[in-house]
């Protein structure tokens, strides 16, 4: 809400609190007299910013404005053994957010919570595509990203290798996860059949990478940690 609907209701943005920009969008409809002298409705389209804070950032306000969803997963339902082979990675894996991804410039994964996923079959599946990006820097297993946010091509061939990597990690970790469909998934998958359209062999050095990046997470696993796991 902006600093006057905070006062408006009582409470208080904190002293030293940063604003974030938001841009409302709409238009109006005006009457104007064309050259025959008609009156026709002209809609008039524009932008209107404010400067907006986060409910965290201000005090004083209703309780209902400071509500938590409720965790619909029991943290005792967390896949042990799966956390142990992450654990053991030694990946620095952050949590908070809606969205999951490998950021190569601070060399973390961000992951959502894991309450905000359907079930933890899920949240591992996910963690598995972060964990394979996260194998590309060159003193991990070496695969080029630097061309990943200005090459669609490259981007695809990334996603495709950390999705098969995901595919491959689940498999050894004995989950079978049940994803619930993502609004990219349409993007990705048309971006794929284009790659694996313009090169035959995109499919195979995919799996490839995929394969080297699942053996180098295993790589880092005490011995016969994942086989201990899976009995367990």
């Amino acid at each position: 809400m902006t600093y006057r609907q905070a006062g408006q209701i009582g409470a208080q943005v904190r002293e030293g609190e940063t604003g974030t920009t938001v841009v409302y969008a709409s238009r109006f409809t005006k009457t104007e007299t064309d050259p025959r002298g008609d009156e026709v409705a002209r809609d008039i389209p524009y932008f209107k910013t404010y400067t907006v804070f986060n409910c965290d950032q201000i005090d004083g306000l209703p309780e209902q404005y400071y509500h938590r969803p409720d965790k619909i997963i029991d943290p005792v339902s967390r896949i042990e053994h799966a956390d142990r082979f992450f654990k053991h990675t030694r990946a620095v894996i952050r949590h908070g957010g809606s969205k999951a991804f490998f950021a190569p410039a601070s060399d973390h994964i961000q992951m959502p919570p894991f309450e905000s996923f359907r079930d933890a079959e899920s949240y591992v599946a996910v963690l598995c595509h972060e964990a394979t990006h996260w194998t590309a820097p060159e003193h991990r297993v070496g695969r080029d990203l630097s061309r990943y946010h200005k090459d669609r091509t490259e981007r695809a061939r990334e996603e495709l290798i950390a999705e098969l990597g995901s595919c491959f990690l689940c498999a050894d970790l004995g989950i079978v996860p049940e994803l619930e469909p993502r609004p990219d998934h349409a993007s990705y998958l048309h971006s794929w059949l284009r790659v694996l359209k313009d090169d035959k062999r995109a499919i195979f050095q995919a799996a490839a990478h995929a394969q080297r990046a699942v053996a180098y997470l295993h790589s880092l696993q005490p011995v016969q940690a994942l086989e201990e796991g899976k009995g367990a």
